[in-house]
């Protein structure tokens, strides 16, 4: 989940790659460093927490240098420490490497080269690549032996026969200070880009640290490097076949990752929600000709509709999408369907019989659970489709097909348009599947019209932002909090509890409402907060019973309720209000107001937002 940037043209490297870093931090932001390379020597800088504590150290230390790589580091192997930030050099002073990912094999190999005389200096799995490359570099056999083909440069041989003994994930940006005008990247299982613009090139975890230079870029597969130097680049397999790639558009601007006015990244995304929604819809929701065209799935209608069983699978926000899902697919469509944890799917024996479809589920497009439960999908022979936000992501590349967001950038850690595209996303197919399955046109049409109108509806929510914030800061102190839903709205239950958790540190606990009697009303006393979803809908009246089954033992009530509903304001000790809406679209609305109750506790408590502890956007690793 780090996140790399390098650079190789005609401009100085050092400022470029702190800019691409700070553009990144959101991948990671344990420690950083940066590594330039000139006058036959690789120099490297680098220091725990954050890029600007990296930079406050930086000066004038790569001046005039052209050439460099840089790292920003959510730890996996080894404490947030200056020792083991990235760059990481080899035990012979002359490769330098940073790293996305993870090195299942490390101990063995890290063993291995312990016997060859390789000296370690980190607790990292990373410093094992970095001493790999550097063993076959130095210690490889004669150039007969070993392999090097005509016009192969050692470099890229000792970098392919490393990656061949490594098991694991990476995206790796590497120096040679023996190559001054090379640099290497390669990818298995970590993203990877390279920028290519007027005589220079950019390598990186994402688009992010790329746009501010060129909107052209190559998107890397697995098991590839591409190998760049001041002529150009060229892309070959870690086995050393070539391969050609052709240079893609990047589908955001630069101006869309800024902050535009707002304090936070969050709240601009929450804010953009009505934006974000119109653009997802836009062509595929079509209230005027009453039908809903996704193109990005066209072939693929008809295995859906044949099909005998869906599986959602996913991981954190997505996979509470993908429970809204599954309510949709089986009231609107009649389809039998499962929402999997990814991380769970791999690890156990799934029954995948003919007929199934997998829809895989991810913000990033990226994220290393879902893309493993994708390819043991695939391996079973099921159909398998992708729902991702990232144009070029693996997942996108690896699905038989999909359908993208397009809700632009999403650069807070804590998922907030991201998670009402894939809501909208889901629910514009089960609509169609339900069409053509199960309910009538007009039950169909009516939802159409419905949908097109959540925008709309949406900014009267956030209108209330002030009035939440409020609410927030009445009830900062208390520490355990319930989030309680029924139906469709039990999976924004969820989602609320988690922004909670993930972003001000508050313990949060999300439930269906019936099943809080069955234990949890344990913990009920001293005006613990019950955040109640409570909008009108067929099961108003049994949340009602659970609303006072909260009230009678001192627990203080957090409604959202409709626009319109007398009768709940008798019931809370805080109201928030939705407009109304059909019961399957609620979950667009009702989540709304948890995404800003989250972001104002957070900020009233004095924390980074955009950069919660120990999180990070992109989860590239297992």
């Amino acid at each position: 989940m780090c996140g790399i940037v390098a650079y190789l043209g005609a401009k100085e490297a050092q400022p470029i790659l702190v800019e691409g870093l700070k553009r990144l931090e959101y991948r990671g932001y344990d420690s950083a460093g940066v590594a330039l390379l000139g006058s036959g020597a690789i120099r490297v800088k680098k220091t725990s927490g954050r890029i600007s504590a990296l930079e406050s150290i930086l000066g004038n230390f790569g001046q005039g240098e052209t050439l460099g790589i840089g790292h920003t580091r959510w730890a996996t192997h080894g404490e947030p420490n200056t020792i083991n930030a990235h760059p990481h050099m080899d035990y012979s002073g002359k490769i330098a490497v940073v790293h996305n990912g993870i090195i299942e094999n490390y101990e063995t190999l890290r063993t291995w080269l312990r016997s060859e005389g390789v000296e370690f200096v980190s607790d990292t799995d990373t410093e094992v690549v970095s001493n790999l490359i550097g063993y076959f570099y130095n210690k490889g056999d004669g150039d007969e032996k070993s392999g090097i083909t005509g016009g192969q440069s050692r470099f890229e041989w000792a970098v392919q026969r490393a990656l061949r003994e490594i098991y694991g994930t990476y995206g790796l940006a590497i120096l040679c200070s023996d190559n001054p005008n090379m640099l290497i990247g390669a990818k298995k299982g970590s993203p990877l880009i390279l920028g290519v613009g007027a005589g220079e090139y950019i390598l990186a975890s994402d688009a992010s640290a790329i746009v501010e230079h060129t909107t052209q870029a190559i998107y890397m597969s697995d098991n590839e490097m591409v190998v760049v130097t001041p002529k150009g680049f060229y892309t070959k397999t870690i086995n050393n076949v070539a391969v050609t790639k052709d240079l893609k558009e990047i589908e955001f601007s630069l101006d869309q990752i800024e902050l535009d006015g707002f304090e936070h990244h969050m709240l601009k995304e929450i804010f953009e929600q009505p934006k974000s929604l119109a653009t997802c819809m836009g062509g595929r929701l079509d209230p005027i000709n009453k039908r809903i065209v996704l193109g990005g799935i066209g072939n693929h209608f008809r295995d859906l509709t044949r099909t005998k069983r869906l599986i959602l699978t996913a991981c954190g926000t997505a996979w509470h999408a993908g429970l809204v899902g599954e309510f949709l697919f089986e009231q609107l469509a009649r389809i039998p369907t499962e929402t999997e944890y990814a991380s769970e799917f791999r690890y156990r024996n799934p029954i995948i019989e003919d007929g199934t479809v997998v829809v895989a589920i991810s913000q990033s497009g990226e994220t290393a659970d879902t893309l493993a439960a994708v390819e043991q999908a695939k391996e079973r022979g099921a159909t398998v489709l992708g729902i991702v936000n990232v144009v070029g992501s693996s997942i996108a590349r690896n699905t038989d097909a999909g359908v993208y967001l397009h809700v632009g950038p999403e650069i807070g850690v804590a998922s907030t348009k991201a998670f009402t595209a894939q809501v909208a996303v889901l629910t514009m197919l089960a609509i169609e599947l339900g069409r053509r399955r199960h309910i009538s046109s007009e039950d169909a049409n009516y939802l159409i019209k419905e949908m097109a109108l959540i925008p709309d509806k949406i900014k009267k929510v956030l209108e209330q932002s002030a009035h939440i914030k409020e609410i927030a800061a009445a009830n900062l102190n208390k520490n355990n909090w319930l989030f309680l839903g029924r139906g469709l709205n039990y999976p924004v239950a969820l989602e609320g509890a988690l922004k909670l958790k993930e972003i001000s540190y508050i313990h949060a606990e999300g439930l269906p409402a019936a099943e809080m009697k069955h234990g949890p009303i344990a913990l009920i006393a001293d005006e613990m907060p019950a955040v109640f979803i409570a909008t009108a809908g067929s099961q108003y009246d049994k949340i009602m019973g659970n609303i006072e089954e909260v009230r009678a033992r001192g627990g203080r009530t957090i409604i959202v309720g409709t626009e319109g509903d007398e009768n709940i304001k008798n019931h809370a000790d805080y109201l928030i209000t939705v407009p109304d809406v059909p019961e399957l679209l609620q979950p667009l609305l009702t989540v709304v107001p948890l995404q800003l109750l989250a972001y104002h506790a957070a900020v009233l408590r004095g924390h980074d937002v955009d950069k919660p502890r120990n999180l990070a956007k992109s989860v590239t690793v297992e």
